[in-house]
């Protein structure tokens, strides 16, 4: 995985290649994707590229930038997180003023930060808070909430809106997304349930066939629990879910973002009694009516309705740096920046969102939660946090 250590001194080698680089389209709107297009990670990516390319397509029909449409250019990392900065050197080459990197920070961090120290704006859907002010630099922006506070706002909907008062929680420790969701939602849990309604916590690889020493450590409680706190992704996920109902766990399970979107519920048939966490429902039932007409010109756009929730934070990305470049009546990185960080809930199509010097991921912003029902999902409703564990 990569890491902030040394990076800095990585990104300062690469500006020696930008600055032999012939740049073009130097006073143009040139927006950078460098994204998985290919590689295990490209379904992750897939909706957020489409996202973006819509936003793109309509920001241009509606007079471009400054004046001008947009252009993008583009960088396959193949999934491979040390491309990322190649992919930042190459676009920003090609005259890129924003990129937008994978929606994770260990794959996005390298470009993102070639591309601070080049005066170009970063977006990213990662849910890390360090893709941002903490970690990358000022330039750096999540679309995303922060996976403290989605950790935190589903044991909050999970006691308070349900009524549970006992969970477990199954973490796959395998990925900081997971880690960080699943220890805020227990410390959240414990705040409001008290200790004693934590029955208990364990853990599983993604790539484990099987669950089964786990299962009977659930099985084996004197107190069954009322949730069943999932935090895992495809497809070890949803292999880990089959096994907990053929087992006979048919308590809720209620997970992350991870686990959006219908792609994956043929491998758990008639899943029910599952909650899951999203940026918008993609079903036509989200309560906010701009959501729902993203995914009717997705699916216009695309030929086929959206996989995930994703493509909000590709379009949402695009939609900010737009409208931040144009009020600032420049291109320049530090400028839109200034602009980006007086957004206070600036309604995007993702939701409301707001940008300060300090934070440049969203705490509050409410998010969908979506129930499956005999494998049919539907939108429960919007929900904001109300506490959350510290930013780290």
């Amino acid at each position: 995985m990569v890491r902030k250590v040394g990076m800095a001194a990585f990104a300062a080698c690469t500006l020696v290649a930008l600055a032999t680089t012939t740049a073009w389209g130097a006073d143009k709107p040139v927006f950078g994707l460098v994204m998985s297009f290919s590689g295990w990670f490209a379904p992750i990516d897939a909706d957020t590229i489409a996202g973006a390319k819509l936003a793109v397509a309509e920001i241009n029909a509606a007079g471009g930038v400054l004046g001008q449409p947009i252009e993008v250019v583009e960088f396959d990392n193949k999934s491979e997180p040390p491309l990322g900065a190649d992919g930042a050197v190459e676009v920003i080459g090609k005259g890129a003023k924003a990129i937008l990197f994978p929606s994770d920070f260990d794959f996005g961090a390298p470009g993102a930060y070639v591309a601070q120290q080049k005066d170009v704006i970063a977006f990213s859907g990662a849910s890390d808070p360090k893709f941002g002010v903490q970690g990358v630099g000022p330039l750096a922006y999540s679309t995303s909430n922060a996976s403290q506070a989605q950790g935190a706002l589903l044991a909050e909907w999970a006691f308070k809106q349900k009524g549970w008062k006992t969970a477990y929680v199954l973490l796959d420790n395998t990925i900081a997304y997971t880690k960080s969701l699943c220890g805020a939602f227990a410390t959240r849990w414990t705040e409001l349930a008290g200790k004693d309604g934590l029955l208990g916590q364990d853990t599983f690889l993604n790539n484990d066939p099987s669950i089964a020493a786990q299962i009977t450590r659930i099985t084996s409680l004197s107190k069954k629990p009322d949730l069943i706190f999932f935090c895992s992704y495809a497809p070890g996920g949803p292999s880990a879910m089959r096994q907990l109902r053929a087992a006979g766990i048919n308590a809720a399970i209620a997970t992350g973002e991870s686990l959006d979107g219908d792609y994956w519920i043929g491998s758990v048939p008639d899943l029910s009694n599952f909650y899951v966490i999203s940026y918008g429902s993609k079903y036509g039932d989200d309560p906010d009516a701009a959501v729902n007409g993203f995914f009717k010109r997705f699916e216009v756009k695309y030929g086929k309705k959206a996989d995930v929730s994703y493509g909000l934070r590709g379009y949402s990305a695009v939609q900010a740096w737009a409208d931040a470049a144009n009020r600032a009546g420049s291109l320049e990185g530090s400028k839109v920046a200034a602009v980006l960080d007086t957004f206070d809930k600036k309604p995007l199509v993702i939701g409301p969102t707001t940008y300060t010097g300090k934070l440049h991921i969203q705490t509050t912003r409410p998010m969908a939660i979506l129930n499956a029902t005999n494998g049919k999902f539907a939108c429960v409703g919007r929900f904001t946090v109300e506490s959350f564990p510290p930013l780290q």
